[in-house]
């Protein structure tokens, strides 16, 4: 949803899709949580308009007369979205409860890192991680927002690029 997101003031375009940056696009589906919330009451109208809009919703709600989400007929990925969610919450909460065992040995490590402010161009991520001790691979695990492999930053903008400590040239 380019749109919803740019109307939020995230940056969506072919170098930078802020949409994929964990914090950000966290704040906007906290508050995107929150406000849905006020206006239909319940969390099942919440979710659903999360991933089908809340125009998408208020359209079927329309429609439709209805305002319980198990009484409305929804699109097929909207209406599935909701089991899906609670599903997925279930098996993380308990996993052994629903037969995954995972062990610690198993699990991907925590990458720390700092963070660098970029206003600049940087005309090859490759080689700007390597002045930080790291590589590509890490830099882009740990900015997925980051869509192309260099920043051109035409207006100056100031960016904050995650970098590993480990592996990295910049202390804690």
């Amino acid at each position: 949803m380019p749109e919803t997101g740019k109307e939020k003031g995230m940056e969506i375009n072919a170098e930078v899709d802020e949409r994929y940056n964990v914090e950000k696009s966290t704040d906007f589906a906290c508050e995107y949580f929150l406000k849905s919330f006020e206006k239909y009451g319940n969390w099942t109208l919440v979710a659903a308009s999360y991933n089908g809009g809340r125009n998408g919703i208020d359209d079927q709600i329309e429609i439709q007369h209805e305002k319980n989400y198990y009484d409305l007929l929804l699109n097929e990925e909207t209406a599935r979205y909701i089991f899906r969610a609670v599903s997925y919450k279930l098996i993380i909460s308990d996993p052994v409860a629903y037969g995954f065992e995972i062990n610690k040995n198993e699990l991907y490590p925590e990458i720390r890192f700092n963070e660098v402010k970029v206003d600049s161009t940087i005309t090859d991520f490759s080689n700007f991680a390597r002045k930080f001790g790291t590589n590509y691979k890490l830099l882009k695990l740990l900015n997925p927002w980051l869509r192309k492999p260099y920043l051109t930053n035409k207006t100056g903008k100031t960016y904050l690029i995650k970098i590993p400590v480990e592996g990295s040239r910049i202390s804690e």
